[in-house]
């Protein structure tokens, strides 16, 4: 992503005491002790909510917090509004869970007028079945799927075209 030219934005699920109120709904839906070990790992400075140790996250990538399972959804960051700030018009979509919150914001990103990718290896869910469930679910209405290869070839394909248009 970085080699051709694309901004890496690295997105981490946050607890505030707030979503206690205003996301109730989720609380109330999940047992105590789920709802209980949520709110552990996903607050500020807990083990939880830190990026994964072994990722490659530079300097220059950008870190969002989110506070729902979309990025996108009214209320749950400014993702939307730092995307367009950097001129950008495309959204790759990797991580955990692809039923989840990958799908929830992938969606959601497409609804925003972002062209919108998942990355069909890059992402992963509980099950296969789960993980290819959404894919598929995804494809037929909101946007493309491909492989890390796939993705990869697009990416050096395009950046040569920029750099040729603007020689």
């Amino acid at each position: 992503m970085r080699e051709t030219g694309g901004t890496v934005f690295w997105i981490k699920t946050t607890f505030k005491d707030d979503a206690l109120k205003n996301w109730s709904t989720y609380f109330d839906m999940v047992k105590p002790e789920q709802g209980a070990k949520r709110v552990a790992a996903l607050t500020a400075n807990s083990k939880g909510h830190e990026l994964w140790a072994s990722l490659d996250v530079h300097p220059d990538d950008v870190i969002v917090e989110k506070n729902r399972f979309s990025a996108f959804i009214q209320g749950s960051s400014n993702l939307a509004e730092v995307l367009r700030e950097h001129g950008l018009d495309t959204v790759v979509v990797t991580g955990t869970v692809t039923n989840v919150c990958c799908e929830s914001t992938a969606r959601d990103a497409m609804m925003l007028n972002f062209k919108t990718i998942m990355v069909t290896d890059a992402n992963a869910a509980v099950t296969d079945e789960d993980h290819n469930a959404s894919l598929c679910a995804f494809y037929l209405t909101f946007g493309d799927i491909m492989s890390t290869s796939t993705l990869v070839t697009c990416l050096e394909r395009n950046a040569r075209r920029n750099f040729a248009a603007a020689e």
